[in-house]
């Protein structure tokens, strides 16, 4: 095999933890996303009293909070992409990096903050 130079294994695999962790994210989003479309078809007329009655379990509760954190984590994974492959300068993208996740930080302690209020 001359002429034929092997690259060397440093690096394999890099990504394969996020794009494993971007699909289970997914599942995690769409298994809520259809419970809360059946609880909401259950709960029939969608006035405050009906999504209080889909929200306001602990267990509902829980879900909306995982599902929370893994929409966060999947749009992390997704624009930090984005950022370090669109955006040349290294100071820039870590700026957007640091903003990226104060702005979705922001947004689950928000998220969570409001659905504990109920």
């Amino acid at each position: 095999m001359a002429g034929l130079t092997r690259k060397a294994p440093v690096g394999a695999h890099y990504g394969l933890r996020d794009w494993l962790a971007q699909r289970v994210s997914a599942l995690v989003l769409l298994a809520y996303l259809l419970v809360v479309g059946v609880s909401l078809v259950v709960a029939g007329h969608l006035d405050y009293d009906g999504w209080y009655s889909v929200f306001a379990p602990q267990p509902m509760k829980l879900f909306t909070v995982i599902a929370v954190l893994a929409l966060a984590y999947h749009a992390w994974i997704g624009v930090r992409d984005i950022w370090m492959d669109y955006i040349g300068s290294t100071a820039l993208r870590l700026a957007l990096h640091v903003a990226t996740l104060l702005w979705l930080l922001y947004c689950v302690v928000w998220s969570v903050k409001i659905l504990w209020s109920i």
